[in-house]
């Protein structure tokens, strides 16, 4: 499987000096401290601050929503790995301990909600389209979870492709987090219970 990067992860992967005071780490930084905060992220207002042109800037993150994939991807990744690490067992228990314990995280996340219901529609798109990374990180973090574990012999080849099953884990739970804007009611931990035990029946497991 590709790993996804952005705009930004390439410039941040590169070493070469730039003439700019300025660099695409203190462009991510800065942007996240806006976003953290609850305000409005502006690309042209971040450029004049950053004392850069916009089109270096575009150069850097790509676009606003990629950006904002970027930044919401370096909340959640320290947040995964961290229940990934802590949640004991292995196979389909393990797989779906994960999957509940990250998602109750992020129903509960303010800054997440906050973000949602700014601009529902525009939160939506970054979140789980292809307009952003955000949606397809998640979906390649899950199917090398699912992968391990049936290369260490503590699950069975499920009948469809890993990545397949993957990506309907992830919108299970997009379902449940975003249920306000898809479905016109508020996401509670009820509903990802429930993608918990669907997600223990794709993997193969017993209800």
């Amino acid at each position: 499987m590709a790993v996804i990067h952005s705009p930004l992860q390439r410039e941040l992967q590169k070493t070469r000096k730039r003439s700019s005071g300025a660099t695409p780490e203190d462009a991510f930084n800065k942007a996240r401290r806006i976003w953290l905060k609850g305000e409005r992220l502006h690309l042209a207002d971040l450029a004049e601050e950053l004392g850069i042109g916009r089109a270096t800037l575009f150069r850097w993150v790509g676009n606003k929503d990629l950006l904002l994939g970027d930044i919401l991807w370096s909340l959640y990744m320290p947040i995964r790995s961290s229940i990934v690490a802590s949640t004991p067992g292995h196979g389909v228990d393990y797989i779906v301990e994960v999957y509940r314990r990250v998602n109750i995280e992020l129903i509960t996340a303010k800054p997440l909600q906050k973000f949602v219901k700014q601009d529902p529609e525009h939160a939506l798109r970054v979140l789980t389209s292809s307009a952003s990374t955000m949606h397809g990180r998640v979906v390649e973090a899950n199917t090398i979870m699912i992968q391990d574990q049936i290369d260490r012999g503590y699950l069975q080849k499920p009948p469809m492709r890993v990545e397949s099953l993957s990506y309907f884990m992830v919108r299970l739970a997009e379902s449940c987090l975003y249920s306000d804007v898809i479905l016109g009611r508020e996401p509670n931990i009820e509903e990802v219970e429930e993608a918990c035990l669907a997600v223990r029946i794709l993997l193969g497991g017993k209800p």
